[in-house]
């Protein structure tokens, strides 16, 4: 997508980043490896472990605080609060399953899990691969397409700049 403004090709890209490594769980997760732990030893998996934890505890995390602060109140204020609500909403089921999802990646890269606990992760790795891949399309076709036409060079310049440094 070819947008205008800064925020929205940035909230873009990080939608696009996202929904590669939501494809990478799907594969890890499902199919007949997805059924068993990693085998011991295995390099790919702490790494693929990593970049999922990061992508819920730093990327969401702060993607879903920049647009609860500094997007949705503008949607409201521009009139389209039905749709602030409903991403806001999402954003609440989204954290319901990541929270647990996390916890149970900080554990297989400590001390493992067991299979049950493999099984429960697998389950809410695929939960929060459907939830959050369908929000970041969603915000891909509604949010940043509005965004477009509600800020102006001098608010986009500001929040990109806030959002950027982090």
């Amino acid at each position: 997508m070819d947008f205008q403004r800064q925020t929205n090709r940035r909230l873009y890209e990080e939608h696009a980043a996202t929904l590669q490594l939501l494809a990478r769980a799907e594969r890890v997760f499902t199919g007949r490896a997805g059924g068993y732990p990693p085998m011991t030893g295995d390099p790919a998996w702490p790494a693929f472990a990593r970049a999922l934890l990061t992508a819920i505890e730093v990327e969401v995390a702060r993607h879903f605080e920049f647009e609860e602060r500094d997007l949705f109140p503008r949607l409201e204020q521009a009139g389209d609060g039905d749709l602030a609500v409903l991403l806001n909403e999402e954003h609440v089921t989204i954290r319901a399953v990541a929270r647990p999802l996390a916890g149970l990646l900080r554990q297989a890269l400590g001390e493992g899990l067991q299979p049950q606990q493999w099984q429960a992760m697998k389950t809410l790795a695929l939960e929060f691969s459907e939830r959050l891949g369908s929000h970041a399309q969603k915000e891909d076709g509604a949010l940043l397409p509005l965004l477009d036409n509600l800020l102006d060079e001098d608010t986009d310049r500001e929040l990109f700049g806030a959002y950027a440094a982090g």
